[in-house]
């Protein structure tokens, strides 16, 4: 393994531990990372509780989401999720789907999810939603094909999450650090949204203010990154870098 490579893998797993943490995930719900040298390519971990890089626990999937050289691999059914997103938007280093209970509401009712303090500013003017009914007919809501993925990369477009119809969400980002970043802001801003809206009607960032937000936390985005790894008890084997 190169060390860019080892590099990367050793923050998929510091995220994974950041974000179960913080909890965004659990025993469901996954993180990957676009491969440093192989653009087409990912890497997820086998699960939410792996261990150390060094243990090999983690997965390198190819553009059609296949296990590249392990043969007993059992991959995240919803790895497709992951593969078509990287596919669409060559933009995306890293991506975290979550089932965090406080963004489901809003993939259900009609009140957008706005941004309402300056750490969501990525949420604009509220996420798209995807209901997989609408091309797919009536499934088990999992993104188990490419063609599903592909429908929720579509809905996904350029923004930075995506909202799913009765199962959770989607988060992109430049970084790991960013798409941990996005997921969990965006879970706190889904948090005090039902707070605000029983004082009275809320008043949420304009489109300039979200935009200027956003492009800060792209400059500190690092900072939060290294909080969590204290908070967590996680190795700074990153800081160097962010």
């Amino acid at each position: 393994m190169n060390r860019s490579v080892q590099h990367t893998i050793d923050k998929l797993h510091t995220a994974t531990r950041i974000l179960v943490g913080e909890g965004i995930l659990d025993g469901f719900g996954h993180v990957s990372a676009r491969h440093p040298d192989v653009p087409d390519h990912y890497f997820m971990l086998v699960s939410n509780l792996a261990g150390p890089a060094a243990e090999r626990r983690f997965l390198e999937l190819d553009a059609d989401s296949h296990p590249v050289g392990a043969r007993d691999a059992r991959p995240s059914i919803e790895r497709f999720i992951h593969g078509e997103v990287y596919r669409q938007r060559p933009d995306v280093v890293a991506i975290v789907h979550t089932h965090a209970p406080s963004l489901i509401p809003f993939g259900v009712c009609d009140v957008p999810l706005r941004p309402l303090y300056h750490m969501g500013g990525f949420l604009e003017d509220g996420p798209p939603v995807f209901d997989i009914r609408t091309k797919h007919g009536v499934t088990n809501m999992l993104v188990t094909t490419r063609e599903i993925g592909q429908s929720l990369a579509s809905s996904l477009g350029a923004r930075a999450l995506v909202l799913m119809r009765g199962h959770g969400a989607t988060v992109v980002g430049g970084s790991l650090e960013e798409a941990v970043f996005r997921a969990v802001y965006a879970t706190q801003n889904a948090q005090l949204l039902p707070i605000a809206m029983q004082l009275g009607p809320p008043t949420f960032l304009d489109p300039g203010e979200a935009r200027l937000a956003d492009e800060l936390h792209h400059v500190v985005v690092g900072r939060p990154w290294d909080y969590w790894m204290k908070k967590h008890g996680l190795a700074l084997a990153t800081e160097t870098t962010t």
